[in-house]
């Protein structure tokens, strides 16, 4: 890992830690065509909002968003419009970040505090990751289960195997990966827009369900799936991922050559968001349309898939939601192993190969996924489901306030640094999530809530 300067600081006021550039082996692998014209530039820089915005559609997000529209029915659209707001904002601040400074989040944030601090931030960014990569197991599990009647226990086991998927994919090529989450993004949207569709949501309860409601607030079993939702849609680990593979692009740098690279970085992401906001939104609407108001207790991704076809009226709608989930969990198996080498390089400077730092993180999520399943059955995974939602929104605060911080920074940022009312918007954004943070720690705490 090398030996660290102590009290060493550069012309920003970073201390000199990082010699390493983030993911090296496809920093500024890909080209931009300098002299071309607007499209041509944008298509060059296109693809990293892809893979941020498969976190914001992973199966943890099918479960809060089909739970809240099921109970409440159209409501909580309005969580998800402010959620993926604040995610447009905070992304847009981890790329410039990464295009600014040539660090990503978990680089710069060693960089300003020294190793103790870091290696603390890095085991609760492992314990999010770990979260994230929860959902997808059992996620892809339960997609097997409904698809193939595969025993839950049996599927997790099978999930370990995508290791061998993504090494072989890394060995392709960046633009080979966002390629291929580009086409599953687009089966995911395809299959929500017809399920949308058919299910025939009341189109003036579903628009005012976007303004928001004091009632998410005074009720708590609103505002605790309100909170699960927020942790599914702001992602803390696609903070880090952003501000990685943003250096993937050969982007002069040149003041003008980063301020074009950030230009097209925030389009990219805030139009690949978009689609996952509309995912996100038809997941719930779905969940309203087909089940709120009608007695059933949907809570969990296989009910819903029970009852979606019978419920609608169409018998492939189930087996179409069952093709959209597989997808959405096998998108995730890959930014949740960018993800882990990222802070693990970042944070504590420790390069391992791909493939053991996927077995690691996988077994990391398969042996407590296997364990409730075992004792529970599908009602304990769809609980771990929502809870490790849950967990990624309690871990947001340590992710964002550096971000905001550096980002604001004029000594680390020069002309970059965000403006006034950017400051202000990011910085009530992060207290607004710390406050509801607090919020249902303590509520958990005293009340020992379960859901369902």
């Amino acid at each position: 890992m090398g030996a660290d300067k102590k009290n060493s600081h550069d012309s920003q006021g970073w201390l000199r830690y990082s010699d390493n550039v983030s993911l090296e082996e496809v920093h500024h692998t890909i080209k931009i065509p300098h002299n071309g014209g607007f499209w041509k530039k944008f298509f060059a820089f296109a693809g990293p909002g892809s893979l941020v915005a498969v976190g914001y559609v992973d199966p943890g997000n099918w479960a809060t968003s089909i739970a809240g529209g099921a109970r409440f029915g159209y409501s909580l659209l309005s969580i998800i419009l402010i959620a993926n707001l604040m995610a447009m904002l905070l992304q847009s601040l981890s790329a410039k970040l990464g295009i600014v400074t040539g660090r990503d989040l978990a680089q710069a944030t060693r960089d300003a505090t020294g190793p103790k601090t870091a290696f603390f931030l890095w085991i609760l960014t492992e314990l999010a990751i770990i979260a994230t990569d929860l959902a997808e197991v059992i996620g892809s599990a339960i997609a097997l289960n409904l698809l193939f009647k595969i025993p839950l226990l049996v599927g997790i086991v099978i999930t370990t195997v995508d290791v061998l998927l993504l090494l072989l994919l890394q060995k392709k090529g960046f633009r080979i990966i966002e390629s291929i989450i580009i086409v599953l993004m687009i089966t995911i949207f395809s299959v929500f827009v017809f399920e949308v569709i058919i299910s025939k949501p009341e189109i003036t309860s579903l628009l005012g369900g976007y303004i928001p409601k004091a009632e998410i607030v005074t009720n708590s079993e609103m505002l605790f799936i309100s909170l699960g939702i927020l942790g599914a849609t702001v992602m803390p680990h696609n903070l880090y991922l952003h501000s990685s593979i943003v250096q993937t692009r050969q982007f002069k740098q040149s003041e003008e050559g980063k301020r074009e690279a950030i230009r097209f970085s925030i389009l990219d992401s805030t139009i690949s968001l978009s689609i996952a906001f509309l995912i996100n939104s038809a997941i719930l609407i779905l969940g309203a349309a087909a089940f709120y108001g009608k007695g059933l207790n949907v809570s969990e991704i296989e009910a819903a898939y029970q009852l979606l076809s019978p419920t609608v009226g169409v018998g492939i709608a189930s087996t179409l939601f069952a093709v959209a989930l597989l997808a959405s969990g096998q998108n995730s198996t890959i930014t949740g192993t960018l993800s882990g080498q990222i802070v693990m390089e970042g944070f504590i400077k420790l390069r391992i190969s791909p493939w053991l730092r996927r077995i690691i993180t996988r077994l990391l999520a398969v042996i407590p996924a296997f364990i409730v399943t075992w004792i529970a059955g599908a009602k304990g995974t769809g609980e771990l489901l929502l809870w490790s939602q849950v967990i990624l929104s309690l871990q947001l605060p340590f992710a964002i306030v550096p971000l905001v911080i550096f980002t604001s920074s004029k000594e680390k940022m020069g002309n970059f640094a965000n403006g006034k009312w950017t400051k202000i918007l990011a910085w009530t954004i992060t207290c607004l999530i710390i406050v509801l943070n607090v919020f249902l720690a303590s509520y958990i705490f005293i009340t020992g809530h379960e859901l369902g």
